[in-house]
């Protein structure tokens, strides 16, 4: 099941001219559900036009009528001619959110707006496209798009591409691993010269090496070649949209797109 996908940038506003250049559609992170709940919009030094707006959820109390905030998402939507709403959220399911989101997800069909919404809240919202990370804690990324497939219908499923960079102490029994930011990993690689190898299951590429003090370490990490491979599986699983945060892969983006 082959399909065209539609990369997505999420991009905040002081990368906007530059993600502009790539001509991709752009979900401006620029918005936040403030407390109330209120819209609240950064300072831009470019205003946005076009593509989706981008709503996180820092400041959010969980108080109030979730009426007057979509009203003000409509109003600023049809102002800068955006086509949907993005809620890129991280922290995590609250009853109040819930039922906001539900609001938001009726409101956009209504206005002809299309709603995207984080996993734990798809069942919810079920007007709304669904976003699924493709950071994976077990099985293999195609198992996991044909399972949110058949949990929310595959036409909803949108790949949320999380550039991975992670090194793991051996045994890991929680899963979890410390982040490494681009400059560590590659005086990583540099001062270790590992072989290096990709993962089918996980779509992307590790290594090994041994500490004398910490023991054995199993580091995950993606490059343009593992990003093209995920986007690869999601088209074959029929997913019509992926999004990528501009600032994770702006160094990758020309060889993504290739």
């Amino acid at each position: 099941m082959q399909s065209d996908l539609t990369l997505i940038l999420s991009t905040p506003p002081g990368r906007l001219r530059e993600a502009q250049e790539t001509q991709l559609p752009i979900a401006h992170m620029a918005y936040r559900i403030g407390g109330g709940p209120h819209l609240f919009r950064s300072s831009l030094p470019v205003a946005p036009r076009g593509g989706l707006m981008a709503l996180d959820d820092r400041g959010f109390d969980g108080r109030g009528d979730p009426g007057p905030f979509c009203r003000e998402v409509v109003q600023e939507c049809a102002a800068r001619q955006f086509s949907g709403v993005l809620c890129d959220l991280e922290g995590g399911y609250t009853a109040a959110l819930s039922r906001l989101l539900e609001r938001l997800g009726q409101v956009c069909v209504q206005q002809g707006l299309t709603c995207y919404v984080p996993e734990i809240f798809g069942e919810k919202v079920p007007s709304a496209r669904v976003l699924l990370s493709s950071a994976l804690s077990g099985g293999t990324l195609a198992q996991r798009l044909e399972e949110a497939a058949g949990r929310f219908g595959r036409e909803r499923v949108v790949l949320a591409v999380e550039r991975a960079s992670m090194d793991f102490s051996l045994p890991s029994p929680s899963g979890t691993g410390t982040e490494l930011n681009r400059r560590e990993l590659a005086e990583l690689r540099a001062r270790l010269s590992p072989a290096v190898f990709f993962s089918t299951e996980l779509c992307a590429q590790y290594f090994t090496y041994t500490s004398r003090r910490s023991g054995t370490h199993f580091v995950l990490f993606d490059d343009a070649a593992s990003i093209r491979r995920k986007l690869a599986v999601a088209r074959r699983h029929g997913v019509r949209f992926a999004l990528m945060a501009y600032p994770q892969v702006d160094d990758l983006l020309e060889d993504i797109l290739r």
